[in-house]
Protein backbone atom coordinates (compact mmCIF):
# COMPACT_ATOMS: atom_id res chain seq x y z
CA UNK A 1 0.00 0.00 0.00
CA UNK A 2 1.22 3.21 -0.87
CA UNK A 3 0.41 5.69 1.85
CA UNK A 4 0.31 9.08 0.09
CA UNK A 5 -1.63 7.35 -2.85
CA UNK A 6 -4.49 6.45 0.09
CA UNK A 7 -4.18 9.59 1.60
CA UNK A 8 -4.49 11.37 -1.71
CA UNK A 9 -7.57 9.37 -2.70
CA UNK A 10 -9.42 9.87 0.89
CA UNK A 11 -8.86 13.66 0.50
CA UNK A 12 -11.59 14.32 -2.03
CA UNK A 13 -15.11 14.44 -0.70
CA UNK A 14 -16.43 12.31 -3.84
CA UNK A 15 -14.71 10.03 -3.26
CA UNK A 16 -15.04 10.11 0.49
CA UNK A 17 -19.19 10.06 -0.84
CA UNK A 18 -18.34 7.09 -2.96
CA UNK A 19 -16.54 4.95 -0.25
CA UNK A 20 -19.55 5.78 2.01
CA UNK A 21 -22.11 4.99 -0.95
CA UNK A 22 -19.84 1.46 -1.09
CA UNK A 23 -20.07 0.67 2.63
CA UNK A 24 -23.92 -0.71 1.68
CA UNK A 25 -22.53 -2.56 -0.44
CA UNK A 26 -21.10 -4.68 -3.91
CA UNK A 27 -22.98 -1.92 -6.27
CA UNK A 28 -22.76 -1.48 -10.11
CA UNK A 29 -21.25 1.65 -11.74
CA UNK A 30 -24.10 3.04 -13.15
CA UNK A 31 -26.39 2.61 -10.00
CA UNK A 32 -23.33 3.98 -8.28
CA UNK A 33 -23.02 7.16 -10.61
CA UNK A 34 -26.83 7.89 -10.47
CA UNK A 35 -27.00 7.57 -6.58
CA UNK A 36 -24.30 10.04 -6.63
CA UNK A 37 -26.07 12.31 -8.81
CA UNK A 38 -22.09 12.03 -10.82
CA UNK A 39 -21.42 12.14 -15.08
CA UNK A 40 -19.69 8.60 -15.90
CA UNK A 41 -16.69 10.12 -16.56
CA UNK A 42 -16.66 12.11 -13.18
CA UNK A 43 -16.83 8.74 -11.52
CA UNK A 44 -14.46 6.62 -14.01
CA UNK A 45 -11.92 9.13 -12.89
CA UNK A 46 -12.82 9.59 -9.23
CA UNK A 47 -13.13 5.44 -9.13
CA UNK A 48 -9.52 5.00 -10.67
CA UNK A 49 -7.74 6.93 -7.81
CA UNK A 50 -9.75 4.60 -5.58
CA UNK A 51 -8.88 1.34 -7.55
CA UNK A 52 -5.07 2.95 -7.32
CA UNK A 53 -4.58 3.38 -3.63
CA UNK A 54 -6.72 -0.39 -3.33
CA UNK A 55 -8.79 0.98 -1.48
CA UNK A 56 -11.84 -0.33 -3.62
CA UNK A 57 -12.01 -3.58 -6.16
CA UNK A 58 -13.94 -4.67 -8.82
CA UNK A 59 -15.51 -7.77 -10.37
CA UNK A 60 -16.83 -8.35 -13.65
CA UNK A 61 -20.86 -9.83 -14.26
CA UNK A 62 -21.72 -10.14 -17.99
CA UNK A 63 -21.96 -6.14 -18.99
CA UNK A 64 -21.47 -4.75 -15.68
CA UNK A 65 -18.95 -3.71 -13.65
CA UNK A 66 -19.45 -3.78 -9.74
CA UNK A 67 -17.48 -2.31 -7.15
CA UNK A 68 -16.84 -3.31 -3.45
CA UNK A 69 -14.63 -1.88 -0.54
CA UNK A 70 -11.69 -3.31 0.25
CA UNK A 71 -11.83 -3.94 4.26
CA UNK A 72 -8.41 -5.25 4.15
CA UNK A 73 -6.58 -2.01 3.38
CA UNK A 74 -9.06 -0.03 5.66
CA UNK A 75 -7.87 -2.42 8.35
CA UNK A 76 -4.05 -2.09 7.53
CA UNK A 77 -4.40 2.26 7.80
CA UNK A 78 -6.19 1.92 10.81
CA UNK A 79 -3.63 -0.14 11.88
CA UNK A 80 -1.04 2.39 10.88
CA UNK A 81 -2.85 5.36 12.52
CA UNK A 82 -3.02 3.78 15.20
CA UNK A 83 0.91 2.84 15.43
CA UNK A 84 1.69 6.54 14.12
CA UNK A 85 -0.66 7.86 17.45
CA UNK A 86 1.49 5.75 19.65
CA UNK A 87 -1.09 3.13 20.31
CA UNK A 88 -0.87 -0.86 20.47
CA UNK A 89 -1.84 -3.18 17.64
CA UNK A 90 -4.35 -5.93 18.99
CA UNK A 91 -4.44 -9.24 17.83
Amino acid sequence: MAIHELLAALSDPHRRNILQKLKEGKINSGDLAAALDMTPQALSYHLGKLKKADLIYETRQKNFIFYELNLSVLDEVIMWLNDLKGGKNES
